[in-house]
C-alpha cells in the first residue's frame, strides 16, 4: 500500500479525467508502460497524479496514430518526444499526400464520360512512389538519349516532370498522358530518331559539339541579349555600340567553329540573320517535333505549373507576334543583319 500523502485514484475515477476506458488503463498497466502506483489488498489499481498526466500524454499520442512501441520509449527514455513527434509529422505529411492525390484522381474521374476505362491506370499511375516515377523517367532518358552528345543528354534528362501534392485535374491528365507515351515503345522510338537526326548527325552534331555550345551559352548569356537591348532601344545598325557588340558576336562565332573571321563568315552569318524567324517558326511547328520531343516538354510543363517551353520562341517567331502583324524575330532578323555588316572591318568591305 502506498505509505506516501500523495492523493490516489481509483481506475473509474482515472478513466473519467484521462478520456480512456477502464479496459486501456487495465492495456497499459499490463504491459508495462503505466503501471499503477499502488494496489489495494483487494486488487484494485491506483494511480497517483504523474500516472495520471503519462495515461493523459498517451491518449494524445494514440490520437495522432503513434504507436505502442513508440509510446513506450518516450516514457522510457529511449527516445526524445522531438523525435516522436517529427516522425509522426513525416508519416502524416505523406498520408496526407496521399489523400490529396486521390482526391485528385476522384476529380477526374468524376469529369471522364467512362471513368471505368481509366481508373486502374489513374490510380496506379498517380499512387506511384517517388522513386517508381525516377526509375520510369531515367529509363526512358537512358534508352532514348543513347547515342546523343553527352552535353545535350544531360541537358535534357534535366527536364524531368515533378507532380505536385495537390495537381489539377490538368496536371494530372499530363501525367497520365505522360506516363503512357514513356512506357510506349513507338514514342520511345520516335523520340530517339528525332533527337539523334537533329542533334547527333549532319550540321546538328557540329552545333552540339563542346565548342558551339560553350558559344551558345557565352553569346547567349552575354553579346546577344545587349544585342536585343540595343534594338529594342531603337539604336540604329551602324551605332558604334552596336557594331562593337556585332563585332565580339563574329569574333566568338570563329572561335567557336574554329575558322578564321574572314569575309565568308562575315557573310555567311548576315545573310542568315533574316531568316531566324521562318526557321524557328518552321522548327517549333515540324511535325516529328511536335510529336516526340515537343510533346515530352509541353506535358512535363504543364505537369510542373510552368509556361509552355517554347513559349517565348513561340511568341517572337509567330507571324502575329509584332504591332504591324508580322514576327518579332522578322524585324530584329534583319537589323542583327545589318549591325554585323556595319561591324565589318572597312578592309572586307572594300574587297
Amino acid at each position: 500500500m502506498n505509505t506516501t500523502d500523495e492523493n490516489l485514484y481509483p481506475i473509474g475515477d482515472v478513466a473519467h479525467r484521462t478520456g480512456l476506458s477502464v479496459s486501456a488503463i487495465r492495456f497499459y498497466a499490463d504491459e508495462g508502460i503505466v503501471a499503477p502506483t499502488d494496489v489495494t489488498a483487494s486488487g484494485h489499481r491506483l494511480y497517483g497524479l504523474q500516472a495520471i498526466a503519462e495515461l493523459d500524454f498517451i491518449r494524445t499520442l494514440r490520437e495522432l496514430g503513434t504507436g505502442l512501441e513508440q509510446i513506450r520509449q518516450v516514457l522510457t527514455g529511449e527516445s526524445t518526444l522531438r523525435q516522436l513527434l517529427a516522425d509522426h509529422l513525416d508519416v502524416v505529411e505523406r498520408q496526407e499526400r496521399d489523400l490529396r492525390l486521390r482526391r485528385s484522381v476522384l476529380r477526374a474521374l468524376v469529369g471522364q464520360e467512362d471513368p471505368a476505362e481509366r481508373i486502374d491506370l489513374m490510380t496506379q499511375l498517380v499512387t506511384m512512389p517517388d522513386g517508381e516515377r525516377e526509375r520510369l523517367i531515367a529509363d526512358f532518358w537512358r534508352e532514348v538519349s543513347a547515342g546523343l552528345p553527352a552535353g545535350v543528354a544531360d541537358r535534357m534528362r534535366r527536364v524531368r516532370p515533378r507532380l505536385p501534392g495537390d495537381p489539377t485535374a490538368a496536371q494530372l491528365e499530363a501525367w497520365i498522358t505522360l506516363a503512357e507515351l514513356l512506357e510506349d515503345a513507338e514514342f520511345r522510338s520516335a523520340c530517339r530518331s528525332y533527337l539523334v537526326e537533329t542533334y547527333a548527325t549532319g550540321p546538328g552534331a557540329v552545333v552540339s559539339g563542346p565548342q558551339v555550345q560553350s558559344f551558345i551559352a557565352s553569346a547567349g548569356e552575354d553579346v546577344m541579349p545587349k544585342l536585343i537591348a540595343a534594338h529594342a532601344s531603337g539604336l540604329v545598325p551602324d551605332d558604334p555600340h552596336v557594331r562593337e557588340l556585332a563585332a565580339r558576336f563574329v569574333q566568338q562565332c570563329a572561335e567557336a567553329l574554329g575558322v578564321r573571321p574572314d569575309d565568308g563568315l562575315w557573310e555567311r552569318i548576315a545573310s542568315g540573320f533574316p531568316h531566324v524567324g521562318r526557321v524557328l517558326h518552321e522548327a517549333l511547328h515540324h511535325p516529328d517535333y511536335e510529336a516526340t520531343h515537343g510533346r515530352y516538354l509541353s506535358l512535363v510543363a504543364t505537369i510542373n505549373g510552368e509556361a509552355a517551353p517554347d513559349a517565348e520562341l513561340e511568341a517572337a517567331s509567330s507571324p502575329d507576334a509584332g504591332p504591324a502583324g508580322e514576327a518579332i524575330l522578322d524585324n530584329l532578323g534583319p537589323w542583327l543583319s545589318e549591325a554585323v555588316l556595319a561591324a565589318k572591318p572597312e578592309r572586307s568591305r572594300a574587297g
